[in-house]
C-alpha cells in the first residue's frame, strides 16, 4: 500500500507542477544575430506547391537561386562558371529561401522542431566530385539557425549534368514541426 501511495504521490505532484526551465528558442532573434535577412519568395515557377504539411511534416519542394532582388534567377554551371565557394554561398542561400519558405507557413521558426532531409542537386560537369562541400552551405546555416539539436540532418548531395532553368544548384528540405 506505501508503495502505491507514494507512486500515485509522485504521479499527481509531477502531473501539476509547473516545468523550471522553458525551451527559449526564438530562431528569427538567431537569424538576425547572425547577419541574415530571410527573402520574400516570390510565386512558385510552375505547377506545385512550395511546402507541402502532412501530419507534424513539412515538405519543401526544391528551391532554386535568386538573386538578391528574387526576381532573376542565377544561373550557371558549378566549376565552370561558379567555384565550389561561390556555389557554397549560392546553397546558403537557397537555405534562406527555404527557412523563409517555413517561416510563411508556419509563421513562427520556433515550431520547427528538427530539420530531417536536405536533398541537394548541383548542376556539374561529370568530373566534378565535390557536390558535398556545396551543398555544406545549406547544411551549415542550418547548424547554426537551428543550433545542432534542430538543425543537424540527414542529406543527400547528388551532381547532375542539367538543371530547370540552367541554375547552379537546388535544394528540397523536409522538416518535422509542431503545432
Amino acid at each position: 500500500v506505501s508503495m502505491l501511495f507514494s507512486l500515485r504521490t509522485a504521479a499527481l505532484y509531477s502531473a501539476t507542477r509547473v516545468p523550471l526551465l522553458t525551451r527559449m528558442v526564438h530562431t528569427e532573434a538567431k537569424i538576425a544575430e547572425l547577419g541574415f535577412t530571410l527573402p520574400e519568395m516570390p510565386k512558385p515557377l510552375g505547377s506545385y506547391t512550395p511546402i507541402l504539411r502532412t501530419g507534424n511534416l513539412v515538405f519543401l519542394s526544391g528551391h532554386v537561386p535568386f538573386t538578391e532582388d528574387m526576381k532573376t534567377l542565377r544561373t550557371g554551371k558549378v566549376s565552370t562558371d561558379y567555384t565550389t565557394e561561390e556555389a557554397n554561398k549560392i546553397a546558403e542561400f537557397i537555405g534562406l529561401e527555404l527557412i523563409s519558405t517555413l517561416k510563411a507557413e508556419l509563421g513562427d521558426l520556433d515550431k520547427v522542431t528538427r530539420i530531417v532531409k536536405l536533398v541537394g542537386f548541383v548542376n556539374c560537369p561529370a568530373e566534378y566530385t565535390d557536390q558535398p562541400k556545396v551543398i555544406n552551405g545549406c547544411s551549415d546555416l542550418f547548424a547554426k539557425v537551428f543550433g545542432p539539436e534542430r538543425g543537424t540532418h540527414a542529406r543527400s548531395a547528388v551532381g547532375t549534368n542539367s538543371l530547370p532553368f540552367n541554375v547552379p544548384v537546388e535544394i528540397e528540405m523536409i522538416a518535422e514541426v509542431s503545432d
